[in-house]
């Protein structure tokens, strides 16, 4: 079909056309980063987190007042869990996976940096590793007499250069040392060195204010934690009896200790689903904003393609007159729409372009892939011509001689 006539008819009509492909243009843009960001949200939720997730519980306590015998009390606590039907392993620990607190401390690997390499979370408890189910891929765990008691650290500089050993993740011993192996390095807490003696495959932060790049970087020392440190026990147990051994745990830690409130206690499921709720409640919002987006330009299309097959019933009469079938008109209306759909779309890459340098540099997004282009182009075309299918038709089906008649 020659789109010459096309273009002449659109010159005529410049201010609905130019709407229409606007119209077009925004949503193509905006589409497309929507996607884009429901798509970095929900991958967020598929994130690795270097535990046995399904296997763990954890149950968190307060202390009423402060506790003379910490330690001793926090030994009992474990040899009480231990026994708890269903569990088999038990830590006192300083933090876990998906609960937005982390406590962090910067690496040097030069005790004469000026400043630190990186910031790196630290995960402290005795049999820590083990209870959480960390894969160890090269070097060991730590033995029994590497713990030292977290509390005696506080505050004395001597017994903090003691700790002479430390474990790290595997992404973490890359970013430090990228090609090497990481056992037998040294890196610096402050003047403080302490040895890499294993690795583990995975180990996620609590938290992820600093972005998913650095989810990974993790150590675990050799402490052991008291009741007056930590206030975490996490159980890990046997398939399918988590909710008994949460039940359990429960009862025997207010059986031990009277004078303390069980917090809450939560499978590692539950928390991580607790983590992620606002990524999903995001994604959802967005998906709601870009149905409402396409909705309203499939009904643009169909007001504005209505409204001509109104204003030039006498033109098409006069086409069928002259020999125009019905396949004619309804190609002539589909081309007319494919080509402001085009334009709309060159138009509105450009701008999806644009609202991403801004979500770039503004809230640190990663650059938008080109595959999105494609994609929301498709799409847009698709929508368009099924959405201007309608008054094609009826403009198809006009009779001749009542569009010439009704000049």
């Amino acid at each position: 079909m020659d789109i010459r006539p096309i273009f002449s008819t659109l010159r005529r009509h410049k201010i609905p056309a130019l709407l229409l492909i606007l119209e077009i243009a925004l949503t193509c843009a905006i589409v497309c980063n929507a996607v884009f960001l429901i798509s970095q949200r929900l991958e967020r939720d598929k994130m690795v987190s270097g535990v046995a997730e399904h296997e763990l519980v954890q149950v968190r306590v307060a202390n009423i007042g402060r506790p003379t015998d910490a330690k001793a009390r926090a030994q009992e606590d474990l040899a009480l869990l231990r026994r708890v039907p269903g569990v088999t392993a038990a830590a006192l620990v300083n933090q876990v996976p998906f609960t937005n607190s982390s406590s962090n401390t910067s690496i040097k690997l030069d005790p004469a940096q000026k400043l630190p390499t990186l910031s790196a979370t630290m995960y402290m408890g005795e049999g820590l590793i083990r209870t959480y189910g960390s894969k160890l891929v090269a070097g060991r765990d730590f033995s029994a007499d590497e713990y030292m008691e977290y509390d005696d650290m506080q505050g004395d500089p001597h017994l903090q250069s003691k700790v002479g050993s430390v474990v790290i993740t595997q992404a973490l011993g890359e970013r430090l040392w990228p090609g090497q192996s990481a056992l037998g390095k040294n890196i610096y807490l402050g003047d403080t060195s302490v040895r890499v003696i294993g690795v583990v495959q995975s180990l996620i932060r609590p938290a992820l204010f600093n972005g998913d790049d650095t989810a990974q970087w993790t150590l675990v020392f050799p402490l052991r934690m008291s009741t007056r440190s930590a206030s975490r026990y996490v159980l890990r147990t046997a398939p399918g009896q988590r909710e008994s051994v949460l039940a359990d745990a429960a009862k025997v830690l207010r059986k031990a200790d009277p004078h303390r409130i069980i917090l809450d206690k939560k499978t590692l499921d539950d928390i991580r689903s607790d983590f992620f709720q606002n990524d999903r409640a995001m994604a959802g919002i967005l998906v709601g904003v870009i149905i409402a987006l396409l909705t309203v330009t499939a009904l643009g299309i169909v007001g504005l393609a209505s409204f001509w097959v109104a204003q030039r019933r006498r033109t098409i009469g006069v086409r069928r007159a002259l020999g125009a079938t019905r396949a004619n008109i309804l190609h002539y209306f589909q081309t007319e729409n494919f080509l402001l759909a085009t334009i709309g779309i060159v138009l509105g890459m450009v701008l999806a372009y644009g609202i991403n340098l801004f979500l770039m540099l503004h809230y640190e997004l990663p650059r938008l892939p080109a595959v999105y282009f494609p994609v929301g182009a498709i799409v847009l075309w698709l929508i368009g011509q099924a959405a201007v299918l309608g008054p094609a038709l009826r403009a198809a089906a006009v009779p001749p001689v009542v569009a010439t008649r009704s000049v």
